[in-house]
């Protein structure tokens, strides 16, 4: 192909040859009319060079519209001034769209950047430079070129003019790249082939150990979860054995970390309100922003079933659970379908929780909730069988066992020991007033006051009807008294109401009994504070009395107490 330095060659060429023929014209034209050379020759090179500078361009364009390739020329700081045919036919830019500074709109938008930079450096410069790019061509498409531009120098060296010329490299370009494409393709070939070769190699060198650490692994997953099971198995034959909740959690504590090493968890269980949920049990310091929070802040008690939540997971937390760092895990604690509280557990490790845990922390809430289920009927069924339904206070069945037990204390640590026996004055009158339900209101309020009004060792009975027994355990005859006109005259105080409407003042009266002053039997004690509550009620009721002392045994019969027989 035809570079631009060889057309601008082929232009001297032309020229040089045009000047000697100009010359040898006129040496003969001077012989023949007799004319001195000098002066001839120099007219004619002055004729020559005035008919260059008017031709020269003219001839420049002409040779230039014949060339197959892409022709122009610039002017510096003014842009391009001629493009041959060529590049119109091929951009399908007008004259006009091309001259000055649009020609790099025939550029492709990714090469226009770089063309423009090339060009203001070899503008700076006055370097040649050479550059490949793509030219739109009529149809809409893109053609790679290699252009290459030559500056043009006046006889003092300065730039008058760009040459240059742009070559169509499309077809080499793209051989060129599906030439490389297939050498990636052989090369990747090969590398696959070198790769494969190398695995199966390496397969085969490793296939013992893989196996054997599969081997490894799955033992230790056995033994893991024999462990595991063994542990859950040992709970649930714990939890069975226990009577109370407290002793079922700490039972749970116990063994929870025995049977989830990389968990650290907590109990929680409503109150009796059902408002909040406080802490029953935790282990292995789980952290925990608050001991109480509302059934709202957990979503497992809100969805009723197992709620996951991965480390920095913030779609779905739990209130109660401080931003975590670690996987934590929330799921309802059920019995007989109604949820008492839930079961939380946090990974003490980073990573998510591994399945077979998700598969047994079911097993150990459902084992939890079982277990609280029968120990609350249990404590159902006692307290039916020991407390008094109307009131709510101990019966006279479980009176008798806690006044023999309390009895046998005192005689054996020399300790005394209270009995109040205390009936409502004038009952009748609230019945037969107000009605039987007025009557009930009654002995609710004064059962609650009583309650209230003793401390936490002692015991509250209904002995039966109206009348109510407290027994004070390490209690003497004037502690006794104490309490017992303390009780009455805070009661006078106590305001009933039945349908909104108060009842009237509500009076007792009190018979006291102290051991060993008034018996060391649970049947003296008895009848000694009964007579002295008749006594009272025959003095006018509203009152506290003490009970008669127990006449001491002569010498001839010394009385006998047999310890531990009413």
């Amino acid at each position: 192909m035809l570079q631009a330095s060889s057309i601008y060659g082929v232009v001297l060429a032309i020229v040089a040859i045009a000047a000697a023929a100009v010359v040898l014209i006129t040496i003969r034209h001077a012989r023949k009319t007799h004319r001195s050379l000098p002066a001839a020759l120099l007219n004619r090179m002055r004729a020559m060079r005035s008919a260059f500078r008017d031709d020269g361009e003219l001839r420049f364009r002409t040779l230039a519209e014949a060339l197959p390739q892409l022709v122009w020329t610039a002017i510096p700081g003014k842009g391009v001034d001629y493009c041959n045919r060529r590049w119109r036919e091929l951009t399908g830019f007008t004259e006009s769209q091309t001259l000055g500074w649009g020609w790099p709109n025939a550029l492709h938008p990714d090469d226009r950047p770089v063309a423009l930079e090339n060009w203001e450096k070899c503008r700076l410069s006055g370097e040649p430079f050479e550059m490949e790019y793509r030219l739109l061509n009529a149809a809409g498409g893109f053609r790679w070129h290699l252009v290459r531009a030559t500056p043009m120098r006046d006889s003092s060296g300065a730039i008058v003019r760009w040459f240059g010329a742009c070559t169509d490299i499309d077809d080499r370009i793209r051989n060129q790249q599906l030439l490389e494409e297939q050498v990636r393709q052989h090369t990747a070939a090969l590398m696959e082939a070198n790769s494969l070769l190398q695995s199966e190699m390496r397969e085969r060198a490793l296939a013992q150990q893989e196996l054997n650490q599969q081997n490894e692994r799955m033992v230790r997953e056995l033994t893991k979860r024999s462990n595991r099971a063994t542990n859950l198995a040992k709970m649930a034959e714990l939890l069975q054995s226990c009577t109370e909740v407290k002793d079922a959690f700490s039972v749970v504590a116990g063994m929870a970390p025995k049977v989830f090493p990389e968990l650290r968890g907590a109990v929680h269980l409503f109150n009796a309100s059902r408002e909040r949920l406080e802490v029953a049990a935790i282990w292995e310091d789980c952290t925990l922003p608050d001991n109480a929070f509302g059934p709202q802040d957990c979503w497992a008690l809100r969805t009723g079933h197992m709620h996951v939540v991965l480390a920095g997971d913030h779609s779905a937390e739990c209130a109660h659970v401080t931003s975590p760092s670690h996987s934590y895990i929330c799921l309802p604690l059920l019995a007989h379908g109604e949820a008492i509280g839930i079961l939380h557990f946090q990974m003490i490790e980073t990573g998510e929780v591994p399945q077979p845990v998700l598969f047994t922390v079911n097993m150990f809430a459902e084992q939890i909730g079982l277990s609280v289920a029968n120990i609350r009927l249990r404590e159902a069924l006692r307290n039916q069988s020991i407390r008094d339904p109307l009131t709510g206070l101990y019966n006279r069945r479980y009176l008798e066992e806690m006044l023999e037990r309390e009895t046998r204390r005192a005689v054996r640590s020399e300790q005394g020991l209270g009995v109040l026996m205390l009936d409502l004055d004038h009952f009748k009158k609230f019945n037969d007033t107000y009605g039987h339900d007025a009557g009930d209101t009654v002995l609710r309020e004064t059962a609650s006051f009583l309650l209230k009004s003793v401390r936490a060792e002692d015991i509250v009975c209904r002995f039966g009807g109206e009348e109510f027994l407290v027994i004070l355990p390490q209690a003497n005859l004037k502690v006794s008294q104490a309490r017992a006109e303390r009780i009455r005259s805070k009661l006078r105080e106590l305001t009933v109401l039945h349908q909104g409407q108060p009842l009237g003042m509500v009076t007792v009266s009190v018979g006291v009994a102290e051991l060993p002053r008034h018996g060391t039997t649970p049947k003296e004690l008895i009848e000694a504070a009964d007579a002295a509550l008749y006594r009272a009620k025959k003095a006018g009721r509203d009152r506290v009395m003490v009970a008669e002392p127990v006449p001491q045994a002569t010498p001839s019969q010394p009385q006998i107490i047999r310890m531990g027989q009413p």
